[in-house]
């Protein structure tokens, strides 16, 4: 409900200044806002009275009537002046102003005599100091110098270049300084221009390079750069950083002089001067940094905002410029102080008030400053206060119940508790900024709350706000408490065995245990009731050698971590040194230890061993079922080859496997009925050599599959060589038949 012309800010602002002595001074200020309004000024921090030599003026500015340098007291009337304007709702103070008085010193450079031969470079220079800058002309035999001529070249800070010489240009001259406060002549220098041009080639120099400049935004850059040589030099210029200079506002002065018009920061560098003799590369270079400034100057401006009680309120201010500015802040003109629930954070952009009451309700002002000037901007804090919310809570309370736990009680407000709808409960670590602080909320009918996952040795403040639908109540008194010391954590153990009579016991490093003050370790032989120790180690240590141990027994080793607050649980492991010199044990109590040493024999190894005499018995079984069974059926493979017609290996077919199959089937019927192979005959009409009968039971062994339990499977055995003798040329039959050659399959043959 607040428009833009209610809010107390400046219109007009007083600025920097030069002041003329004896000459009266007007420093403007100029305000919107609320009425009333009440304006007044400050010099240098101190209020000013109204008086006959200043004093303000209806429309809130300040009139100085006789401004004085130095007064008869050993006052000045320079310094740093400031406006402050003050309404029902806060007072904000405007940027300062900074007032000097016009000065011009004596010349501390003047111009010198000079001889230059004809068509060279002649150089003038006078210095002066003044505020504000004094303006300084050339005069020639006490006429000015006319800026005409192209070969006079004037630069500002009072230096007159003349190229190309000539005999009319020998004379008299000097410079004359102007400003508000003075005009004075420097004294006089004489040139003169001897004897006629010369041809002698000589190196290009540069006479004068371009000095280190300080200016801020805005302003004129001259960078001089005067060069001689014969022939004449190109002057030319660059950027250090290889940047480009540009086009814009750029303009050589005379043969090589370089003037930026409207400077900006980007026109921050280092820039090179350069005299190249024509046609060629040789070159001379001067250089010389321009920095650049700019006044600060806001970015974003702070809001003014309006926030319930007991709320955050949040301001941002950012601000620019060249250096990079400070940033601080006022409260109703007054610098601000931080607290803990007032913090500046961002290099000072960013204001937060946490739990804002009515005292919090004022102007809060940014001030951004640098070297080259100061801005302000300001913004107001209202805070909403409703009728009839309820008072503070009551009687708050907080006990602590244990290392991680607190209890917080309280009473309800004393007024205004029929809309209350509940509590909130604000928990923060004493030692943690405001903004660290988390809430928990609490029905309206409850009156304590356990607060849990707490630190140990750590302490906690407390305080309560009632809500009800339109708002919160203020704050109760804050209350803190610490929690309770706690026990270290249990340590983690590892057991390592040195040798058959040492062993090392090592754990974690101490800083996950959290606070404790060290270690304790306890040795024993299982079956005794009494410890050996505690060995007291210091924190830092994570390792210990326990020697001179018996190898025939189990010992058990129990650490623990302790401090102020006592012992913590300890970490138990049982180690044997009969069965293993380097292996860490980390086995759990149990009440079997007492028979380990009745319990040597490795169960593992029992149940290797019945495996392996397990599987030598089915190996030996199968080779030699397998080995008899493939002799037998090769006898009867040959039985078949003198009595069955020879089909052609082309009609051949999956069909034909199988018939055969049966055929050899019946035939085993028959065989099994009585008639047996004549063995004797077969051996007769075929007789093998040891070594090829020996062949012929490895190649049937190897074709045969392990799990082959049929007949079926196994009678297509015999049918590879019966194709592959097929395709021998054919032999008479007394003869013994070839050795077919090893196949991959028994599929392979259809």
């Amino acid at each position: 409900d607040f428009g833009h012309s209610s809010e107390l800010a400046f219109v007009v602002e007083p600025s920097d200044d030069i002041a003329v002595q004896e000459q009266p001074l007007i420093l403007y200020c100029q305000v919107e806002g609320i009425q009333p309004i009440t304006i007044t000024w400050r010099k240098n921090g101190v209020m000013i009275v109204d008086s006959e030599n200043a004093f303000m003026l209806a429309n809130g500015s300040l009139y100085v009537s006789r401004f004085q340098r130095l007064r008869g007291d050993g006052s000045s009337d320079e310094g740093e002046y400031d406006c402050m304007a003050q309404n029902h709702y806060g007072l904000v103070v405007s940027r300062k102003a900074k007032i000097q008085a016009a000065t011009m010193s004596d010349f501390h450079i003047h111009p010198q005599n000079a001889v230059v031969e004809e068509g060279g470079v002649a150089r003038f220079q006078c210095q002066i100091h003044g505020l504000p800058e004094p303006v300084i002309l050339w005069q020639k035999n006490r006429v000015p110098v006319n800026t005409d001529n192209e070969r006079y070249t004037l630069l500002p800070k009072g230096v007159l270049q003349i190229t190309g010489l000539r005999a009319e240009d020998s004379g008299i001259f000097h410079c004359v300084a102007t400003n508000i406060a003075n005009v004075k002549f420097s004294r006089e220098a004489r040139l003169t221009v001897s004897g006629s041009h010369s041809t002698v080639y000589k190196d290009p120099m540069i006479l004068v390079g371009p000095e280190n400049l300080t200016l801020t935004v805005h302003q004129t850059a001259v960078l001089e750069c005067i060069a001689t040589g014969n022939p004449r030099p190109i002057v030319s210029w660059s950027r250090l950083d290889g940047r480009p200079i540009g086009v814009e506002g750029i303009q050589v002065l005379g043969t090589g002089n370089l003037m930026i018009s409207d400077l900006t920061v980007q026109h921050s560098g280092i820039y090179v001067c350069a005299a190249n003799k024509p046609g060629t590369r040789v070159r001379r270079t001067a250089q010389g940094r321009l920095v650049v400034q700019a006044p600060a100057e806001f970015v974003q401006h702070p809001q003014s905002i309006s926030r319930p009680v007991g709320t955050t309120a949040i301001f941002t201010c950012v601000a620019q410029g060249e250096p990079p500015p400070q940033i601080t802040w006022l409260r109703n003109g007054q610098i601000l102080e931080t607290s803990d629930h007032i913090k500046l954070k961002n290099n000072n952009s960013t204001l937060s008030i946490y739990g804002i009451n009515q005292a919090d309700e004022a102007i809060y002002q940014c001030i951004a400053e640098n070297s080259a000037g100061s801005t302000q901007a300001s913004a107001r804090l209202t805070v909403l206060w409703a009728d009839g919310l309820p008072g503070p809570p009551q009687s708050v309370k907080a006990e602590t119940v244990s290392a991680t736990t607190i209890q917080v009680s309280w009473k309800e407000p004393l007024q205004n508790t029929k809309e209350i709808i509940g509590y909130v409960l604000h928990i923060r670590k004493a030692a943690d900024p405001v903004e660290m602080e988390y809430q928990e909320a609490v029905s309206k009918s409850t009156f304590q709350q356990l607060v849990t996952d707490l630190e140990p040795s750590t302490s906690y403040s407390f305080y309560i706000k009632a809500y009800t639908s339109r708002g919160a109540s203020k704050a109760s008194e804050v209350t803190v408490v610490s929690t309770l010391g706690e026990v270290p954590a249990m340590p983690s153990l590892f057991i390592k065995v040195i040798n058959s009579t040492a062993i090392q016991a090592t754990w974690e490093p101490s800083i996950k245990l959290g606070q404790h003050q060290g270690f304790k370790l306890y040795y024993r032989k299982v079956h005794l009731s009494q410890y050996t120790g505690p060995v007291l180690l210091p924190g830092n240590v994570t390792a210990y050698n326990i020697t001179h141990l018996d190898a025939s027994v189990v010992y058990e080793v129990k650490l623990l971590a302790y401090n102020q607050h006592g012992d913590g649980n300890s970490t138990v492991r049982f180690v044997s040194l009969r069965e293993t010199v380097e292996r860490t044990v980390l086995n759990p109590p149990c009440d079997c230890m007492k028979d380990e040493q009745n319990n040597k024999t490795s169960t593992t190894g029992i149940i290797i061993g019945i495996h392996i005499g397990v599987t030598c018995i089915i190996f030996c079984v199968l080779f030699l079922m397998f080995g008899y069974r493939g002799r037998l059926l090769m006898c009867k493979n040959v039985q078949e080859q003198l009595s069955t017609p020879q089909i052609p290996r082309n009609q051949r077919s999956a069909t034909g496997l199988v018939l055969n199959g049966a055929a050899r089937r019946d035939r085993d019927d028959r065989d099994l009925n009585g008639k047996q192979l004549d063995m004797n005959e077969l051996e007769r009409l075929f007789p093998a050599s040891p070594s090829q009968e020996h062949q012929e039971k490895g190649r049937t062994v190897a074709h045969s599959p392990p799990t082959a339990h049929n007949d079926t499977q196994i009678s297509t055995l015999p049918l590879d060589e019966f194709s592959i003798i097929e395709e021998q040329p054919e032999p008479p039959l007394p003869k013994t038949p070839t050795a077919p050659a090893p196949d991959h399959g028994p599929t392979n043959e259809g």
